[in-house]
């Protein structure tokens, strides 16, 4: 038998890692998993309270629900966001108008998204509106944004709240802050932030996130997603030794298993890249970024097979060639030159170097 979400909480809080890293399939719990967290840190009861410290932030299903439409469904003109009001909301976007924070907002979901929509906050920083620049001087006011626009509006405020809070805290004498509101801050927990997100931003945002968390003194992070792709840039950027699988048992109860070193079995996670990669080759839409899922595959799939090489999978009769391509097209700090488009025969030999691997011996053994 394993244990209640409850049980796996009270073990991630007494951990003493910065970063603990998750990953489970959707229906697991993990949104369930961050409130059990929560009531552990900062419980409801508590937060009640006008004057109580704030030692825990979270992004989740939870957080997207503070966030509503109003249609205006008499005049159809007036749509907007309104935001929720709590006492964490009335604090944290207070904190957010204070800092001059709407244009950081802005332009985080610019990038991630549409640079010709532009959200505005009204004067108190209770609701939203959407204006899309349609060329010259003249505008849509007042629009409806897409679920996935929204999802990622609400993330960049969560980025954007998070971002400033870190670097506030991060003036190692209280006294000097600007704001005292988030002295007390322990903990920050993240449950995909991802689902909207095609993958060169999926890549980016974790990026981005992960040096922000490396940024950060004294607050501990707890990350988790069903993304196995966001789950290894995380993982490779903040150099970790070790990553969580988080399962449900037969009897409804859960286990979190540590899966330590570069093996991700556990969630086939030699399927997902080879899916990946294939739905990049059938679309014509292969990027920089696809080399390095390249050499990833061949590195796990040598490192099965007991291959001290990954270049050994390789076709025999142009090893050193197309070791040469992969290295120097996969090496990168995942900074913006991923983003670049290939040549196109480069294009073509990331689908012949993933038809040597999958069509031979190698991967079938190392699949099985």
């Amino acid at each position: 038998m394993g244990l209640s979400l409850t049980e796996i909480a009270e073990q991630l809080k007494n951990n003493d890692k910065k970063v603990q890293l998750i990953y489970a399939f959707n229906g697991v719990g993990k949104t369930r998993l961050s409130r059990e967290f929560k009531e552990l840190v900062n419980p409801k009861h508590s937060e009640e309270e006008d004057n109580s410290p704030i030692k825990f932030l979270y992004y989740n299903a939870f957080t997207e629900d503070l966030f509503v439409w109003d249609n205006d469904l008499d005049g159809d003109e007036n749509r907007k966001i309104i935001i929720q009001p709590n006492n964490f909301t009335n604090l944290a976007f207070g904190f957010l108008k204070d800092q001059g924070q709407d244009g950081n907002i802005a332009s985080h979901f610019q990038h991630y998204t549409n640079s010709s929509i532009t959200p505005k906050f009204n004067e108190k920083f209770s609701e939203v509106t959407f204006s899309l620049l349609t060329g010259g001087d003249n505008s849509l006011n007042n629009i409806k944004i897409s679920k996935a626009e929204e999802s990622n509006f609400i993330w960049c405020v969560f980025y954007s709240l998070i971002e400033q809070v870190i670097e506030v805290l991060n003036i190692a004498e209280p006294k000097e802050r600007s704001v005292r509101l988030f002295d007390d801050l322990e903990y920050v927990f993240i449950d995909d932030p991802v689902t909207s997100l095609d993958e060169n931003h999926l890549i980016e945002l974790a990026v981005d996130l992960s040096q922000l968390i490396k940024s950060s003194d004294g607050v501990k992070f707890i990350i988790t997603t069903h993304n196995p792709l966001f789950y290894n840039v995380l993982y490779n950027e903040l150099n970790l030794r070790c990553g969580y699988m988080l399962e449900k048992q037969n009897d409804g109860s859960c286990e979190l298993s540590e899966k330590k070193g570069d093996s991700n079995k556990c969630f086939s996670y030699h399927l997902f890249l080879v899916q990946t990669i294939q739905k990049a080759i059938d679309a014509n839409q292969i990027q920089k970024y696809h080399f390095t899922l390249l050499r990833n595959l061949y590195e796990k799939t040598a490192n099965f097979l007991g291959y001290p090489k990954w270049s050994e999978l390789l076709p025999d009769d142009k090893k050193l060639y197309y070791n040469r391509i992969i290295q120097f097209t996969s090496h990168s700090t995942l900074s913006n030159e991923i983003v670049a488009e290939p040549t196109e025969p480069e294009k073509q030999t990331v689908k012949f170097l993933l038809n040597h691997l999958i069509n031979n011996k190698y991967y079938k053994e190392s699949s099985k």
